[in-house]
Formats: C-alpha cells, sequence, structure tokens
C-alpha cells in the first residue's frame, strides 16, 4: 500500500463515520496540527487525545464535516492532499466549504504528524451565532 493510499483510506473511513479506520495507521506518539485561527487550535498528541479532542469534538458541533481530497501528492515520506472541507454548523445550520491543505508526515508505514492549513475565516463564519 502507498502512503497516497493509506491517506485516501483515511479520507474514505472519515466519510463513512469508521473512527478505527481513521486511525488505523496513526503512530503511537503521532503529532496533529490544527490551525491557529481554527476552532480546535492546537497541537494534539497521541491517538486517544486526537479521538477525543479534535474526531469527537468535530462530530459534536458538526454534521457531515469532513475533508474531500481533490489530489494527493507523495513525496519521501510525505504526503499533501488538496482538497475542500464541507459540513454543516449543528449550531447555526450553516453550511461550509473552504479549501484545505494537510500535510502527513510518515515513518515507515506509519502516520506521525499531521499539519492542517485552511482558510479559518470561513470555518469560524459557519460556526458564528447572531450572524449571517
Amino acid at each position: 500500500m502507498t502512503r497516497t493510499t493509506q491517506v485516501a483510506a483515511h479520507y474514505a473511513a472519515g466519510a463513512r463515520g469508521d473512527l478505527a479506520g481513521m486511525m488505523a495507521d496513526f503512530a503511537p506518539d503521532i503529532e496533529w496540527v490544527e490551525a491557529a485561527g481554527f476552532p480546535l487550535a492546537g497541537t494534539y498528541r497521541g491517538p486517544s487525545e486526537i479521538a477525543e479532542q479534535v474526531f469527537a469534538r468535530i462530530a459534536a458541533e458538526w454534521e457531515g464535516f469532513g475533508m474531500v481530497p481533490d489530489e494527493l501528492f507523495e513525496s519521501g515520506e510525505t504526503v499533501i492532499a488538496l482538497g475542500r472541507y464541507v459540513g454543516t454548523h449543528r449550531a447555526t445550520s450553516r453550511a461550509l466549504e473552504a479549501r484545505a491543505v494537510h500535510i502527513w508526515r510518515f515513518t515507515g508505514a506509519l502516520i506521525t504528524g499531521f499539519e492542517q492549513v485552511t482558510d479559518t475565516l470561513l470555518v469560524a463564519r459557519a460556526a458564528e451565532q447572531g450572524s449571517k
């Protein structure tokens, strides 16, 4: 299995709500970075913390949230995903579509790092109560 196939499998698992499948290739010490300005901004370490502090919170706040990858590029132990976030914020009922880049880092067959780059203003606007 190539690294791009592993990343594609992560997104496919997310689309079907399969948390175990999303995290199947995570290293025990994976470092997960959510962009500054994103509602979950910060660095998370280990599959448990990522599941609880990122994936569970996204599922609670968003309906159908996910990254739709348009292109995947592999170079050495790095995979870059270009795509878009989609979803509807549960509290505001606002739909989101925002371009996003994911940087996946591997050591061997395990994912050891993730970094997100996106238009955090679009995400914030979708989640903002009391405005249009």
